[in-house]
């Protein structure tokens, strides 16, 4: 999925990012810059714990400067200050933007108030969620872009978003999750849930209703092994969960399970078992040490799951209830959706049962993601057409809008007028090229070699991405700089070297490549027009095909579902146009784009023993000297094989654009803390006014 933390600035022109575009030019208004700065920028990425038995709220690593990695028991304690005490991990970077708190843009009586004149928040967004509200596709990595996150489904825990940007450390706070507490061996995280929270519909939020949800997703899976969004760290050889037994705790449901339902819901023979009604316990296969970076989107969102099954159930691994596609589950946020039309708008209203709404002004300073909202109404429009969203923007009928490549130059020539979101220098939006290493030509290691060498990288940035973009050699993206291309490889553009790597080819006689993109988005075709230039120049043919959405992304999934799909999948991949990791931790672009566990991603469909071993090292050992001779050992690897061309890192949250303000209406707001990974809007209940 894509993306995360941005800058805000002042100086349209100087901030563009991918993807998702964000950007503002940074020059004048420093306060208001850092304070979305930390908003965008809430996602910067990993945070491990220590090997030692700690509060949580002391838990540090420095991603940018050191490569230290200890897994530690960590105990979230109360705060007077705070909802609870919190994991810490220092990024540090000394390209870090200048910052403050965020906190002057949140009250207490936010809840009352309005920016608008309406009292409404209007939105334009480029695109729709492709599996419509369905929380249950996040299991199968289509539920994007994740328009409810936060303001409807909350974690447990949250990424302090204010610190993250405005100086690389990543601290986690409590959430759902009012502290938490890791076992000295690394294995057992324990969970101590808020109480008296219940979700939209009124339903309490339990450690019963998460134990559900979790084996859910495991249901949802289809009882795979790495269910877990691909991360193989749960033993589940003693799990039987299936349809009988949803069907057997639905008889008493969650509020007060039966006694049968809680002997299974507290058997520690499971990987995820309950103590009490607040208290819940994950425990690993592995002592993976940045085990919560994997909780703060995607699987960590917490849905009710009693609801759904009075509303037709889950479904199945193969058919997910349909009826939550309109309709989606409730949560336990700010805001819950009242009305949602296919393809044109969702309209978000005050939850009147949040739990938030009683915090002080203070815990809403020190956590403005649990702020209870400025507006009493929003509405998130999808507007297909730029020109459209500009001209919204331009007349005062949305607030925010996403302006991409054919409006990017209004923006710029109104720098007086607009702000836009930017992403700091250690962004984890990328974009990459996948070569299909299943079918042929693509097959062979010396035509992909050939063709990432006669690809013209800055003329890519250019064309695709407004030169908004730096180079990177993945999977791994520079702010895991303890993890990132050991090997400082990198593939220049170089046509003599390109057709040195076909000496012993009859390139005359090699099939048309095939490249599919999809129809909505523009900057897929700025990709594939410039690729199809370039590879002429080495003999090589290009036929672009642009499909329907609902064609494209029919063959992607997991590793083996792309196997099975390879030749429709075509030879050159430019899925989605870029990607930001989808959790916050080193291994997760691992994971994503190189390994036969990935369960969306990895569209080269490209899988390696020496590959895989580094990826196990980095899951399973805290051995910084192991895992730092399996990665160079993987990279030089990927090197070799070729199976990407990676095209860069984005500077604008869209790449191609980001999302625009008028500078005298918005004040601030908080977006998606992996950089657009899960969700392309700001987060609603964090939007402030000017």
């Amino acid at each position: 999925m894509n993306s995360n933390a941005g800058v805000l600035e002042s100086e349209l022109m100087k901030s563009p990012k991918g993807w998702s575009s964000r950007g503002i030019g940074r020059t004048i208004i420093i306060a208001l810059v850092i304070i979305v700065i930390i908003v965008l920028g809430a996602g910067i990425y990993l945070s491990t714990v220590s090997n030692t038995s700690s509060t949580s709220s002391a838990t540090t690593t420095d991603l940018m400067q050191s490569t230290t990695n200890t897994a530690a028991s960590t105990s979230s304690s109360a705060s007077s200050s705070v909802l609870s005490s919190s994991s810490t991990s220092n990024y540090s970077s000394s390209s870090s933007p200048t910052s403050s708190s965020s906190s002057t843009s949140t009250t207490a009586s936010s809840s009352n108030s309005s920016g608008t004149s309406s009292g409404i928040l209007s939105i334009d967004d480029s695109t729709w969620p492709a599996s419509g509200l369905n929380i249950f596709y996040v299991e199968s990595s289509t539920f994007y872009p994740d328009w409810l996150l936060y303001d409807v489904y909350q974690p447990l825990l949250f990424v302090n978003e204010q610190t993250e940007f405005s100086n690389g450390s990543i601290i986690y706070v409590p959430g759902l999750a009012q502290s938490w507490n890791i076992s000295a061996n690394g294995y057992d995280y324990s969970f101590n849930l808020q109480k008296n929270v219940t979700f939209s519909d009124g339903n309490p939020f339990n450690s019963y209703q998460l134990w559900m949800s979790m084996y859910v997703w495991y249901y949802l899976s289809g009882n795979a092994s790495a269910w877990f969004g691909g991360y193989p760290i749960f033993n589940m050889s003693n799990v039987k969960f299936g349809a009988s037994t949803i069907a057997m705790i639905n008889q008493s449901g969650l509020t007060n399970p039966s006694s049968q339902s809680l002997a299974l819901m507290t058997n520690k023979s499971w990987p995820i078992y309950v103590t009490t009604s607040d208290s819940i316990v994950f425990q690993l296969s592995v002592p993976y040490n940045q085990f919560l970076g994997l909780l703060e989107t995607g699987f960590g969102q917490v849905f009710d799951a009693q609801w759904a099954l009075d509303h037709g159930g889950f479904g199945t691994a193969t058919a997910y209830n349909s009826y939550f596609n309109l309709n989606p589950i409730p949560g336990t946020g700010p805001y819950m959706v009242t009305s949602a039309s296919q393809s044109a708008y969702v309209i978000f209203k005050q939850n009147p049962n949040y739990w938030g709404n009683g915090l002080s002004a203070q815990q809403i300073a020190t956590q403005p993601l649990l702020d209870p909202g400025h507006v009493k109404e929003a509405i998130i429009y999808y507007k297909p057409d730029d020109i459209t969203r500009y001209s919204d923007l331009n007349s005062g009928a949305v607030q925010i809008a996403a302006i991409l490549q054919t409006n990017w130059n209004l923006v710029q020539a109104n720098s007086a007028q607009y702000n836009y979101l930017s992403l700091p220098s250690w962004s984890s939006l990328d974009s990459s090229l996948g070569l299909n290493t299943q079918i042929y030509p693509t097959n062979i290691t010396a035509v992909r070699q050939a063709i990432v060498h006669a690809l013209n990288y800055a003329q890519i940035s250019q064309a695709a991405f407004l030169g908004k973009s730096s180079p990177y050699f993945g999977p791994e993206f520079p702010a895991w700089s303890g993890y990132y291309n050991p090997g400082n490889y990198s593939y220049q553009y170089n046509l003599t070297l390109a057709k040195q790597y076909l000496n012993g080819i009859n390139v005359s006689g090699l099939p048309t490549l095939s490249m599919n993109i999809v129809s909505e988005y523009p900057l897929g075709s700025n990709v594939a027009q410039t690729v199809q230039s370039d590879l002429a120049q080495i003999g090589i043919n290009v036929a672009i095909n642009v499909q329907d959405p609902s064609v494209f992304y029919t063959p992607y999934g997991s590793y083996s579902y792309e196997v099975q799909n390879a030749a429709q999948i075509g030879n050159l991949v430019e899925y989605f146009g870029t990607w930001a990791a989808d959790r916050m931790t080193a291994v997760d672009n691992w994971i994503t784009f190189v390994s036969n566990q990935s369960y969306a991603g990895n569209t080269a469909i490209y899988s390696n023993p020496v590959v895989q071993s580094a990826i196990t090292a980095m899951l399973s050992s805290d051995n910084l000297t192991k895992i730092h001779t399996q990665l160079a050992a993987a990279e030089k690897q990927i090197y070799n094989d070729a199976p990407y061309a990676w095209l860069g890192v984005m500077k604008l949250w869209y790449a191609d654009g980001s999302l625009v303000w008028k500078k005298n209406v918005i004040k601030s707001f908080y977006v998606d803390p992996t950089m657009s990974a899960w969700d392309t809007s700001p987060f609603i209940n964090t939007v402030t006014f000017g």
